[in-house]
């Protein structure tokens, strides 16, 4: 099962970093799934930041920068998977 959380607003192709806006919670350890046209990944968060900080968990509202294991695109879907 899945929930939409946010999507891609950009993407740091030399640095393999994804700007993500978020419309739900995330936290270290959770499982997500990129989604687009073109994209369709699943990997777990291990790290992200805001403004270089690192955190462990976001809140809706928040814009964070997560490293990304596959090419994402701006507008690309972002869902948490459950089990």
């Amino acid at each position: 099962m899945e929930k939409q959380i946010g999507r891609v607003t950009h993407y740091f192709t030399k640095l393999n970093v994804a700007v993500l806006e978020l419309t739900d919670a995330m936290r270290l350890g959770d499982e997500i799934h990129f989604l687009g046209r073109i994209t369709d990944f699943t990997q777990y968060v291990n790290s992200m930041e805001i403004e270089h900080k690192k955190i462990e968990a976001a809140a809706p509202g928040m814009e964070v920068a997560l490293k990304v294991e596959d090419y994402v695109r701006q507008g690309d879907e972002v869902f948490k998977v459950f089990e």
